[in-house]
């Protein structure tokens, strides 16, 4: 019977080791524009410290993430950086009923290598083409689709040198890509946000496009109409509460 015993308790022992393991819980699944990466990562963190599951976070430009919810992924909450796109999900009735609400502002800057010397200050006709030089490039997201480049366009436009930048324009994905190609020395210049050149030690603000050049550069945030997770909907209440405002402001958004 003692070795019966023994053989038993080792084939109860070698069976817990193949036992496959308990999933962890997951959070809420959160579509949030490129810009945002390191504010709403820091508040996932503050969230899980809470003893919630933390968010699962999926960043990209407004446009990808958009058409990603109008694919019908299973996602919880949708953070755009514009007020466009959010208004496209709630006219097709792909944002759930009273939780869509403004999160925060951000600021429109031009951006160079840390090392340049440059200072410009955005106006009509300031000398944007000579401070690119003869073959630079203009980092910008593209300004066909992505909010930040929308802005950038529409600042430059007001200002009268859309015409002739635009065949200078290098357009990227998204905003964190515009400001990648500054950071490596790719392009001299980008248009980008206050919060990504924050984020970038690699770069330096060289302009500050003045808040009447461009609309308000504004960050809804809402739950998705198919979203299920129980958490979803306290994770929104949190990112808009006092704590989770004082995040946004840790990393240079105004919070509304």
């Amino acid at each position: 019977m003692p070795l019966l015993n023994r053989l038993l308790a080792a084939l109860l022992a070698l069976l817990a080791l193949v036992q496959p393991a308990r999933a962890e819980p997951q959070g809420p699944l959160v579509l949030a524009a490129a810009s945002m990466q390191e504010a709403l990562t820091a508040a996932a963190d503050a969230w899980a410290m809470k003893r919630h599951p933390r968010p699962v976070l999926s960043f990209a430009g407004t446009p990808a993430l958009a058409r990603q919810v109008q694919a019908g992924a299973p996602a919880d909450l949708f953070v755009s950086a514009d007020a466009e796109w959010a208004d496209t999900l709630q006219q097709q009735g792909l944002l759930a009923p009273g939780t869509r609400r403004n999160l925060a502002v951000n600021a429109l800057v031009l951006v160079a290598p840390a090392g340049s010397r440059l200072r410009l200050y955005p106006a009509p006709g300031f000398p944007l083409l000579a401070a690119l030089g003869a073959e630079g490039r203009l980092a910008m997201a593209d300004p066909d689709s992505v909010p930040a480049g929308r802005y950038g366009r529409q600042a430059l436009t007001r200002f009268g040198l859309w015409d002739a930048v635009a065949p200078r324009v290098a357009r990227a994905e998204n905003v964190r890509a515009a400001l990648a190609l500054v950071a490596r020395g790719a392009a001299p210049l980008g248009v980008v946000y206050a919060t990504d050149a924050r984020a970038e030690p690699a770069v330096r603000v060289v302009g500050v496009f003045p808040a009447g050049s461009h609309p308000p550069i504004v960050y809804p945030i809402a739950r998705l109409a198919g979203s299920t997770h129980p958490d979803g909907e306290p994770f929104r209440r949190f990112l808009l509460s006092g704590a989770g405002r004082a995040i946004l402001r840790r990393f240079g958004f105004v919070a509304r």
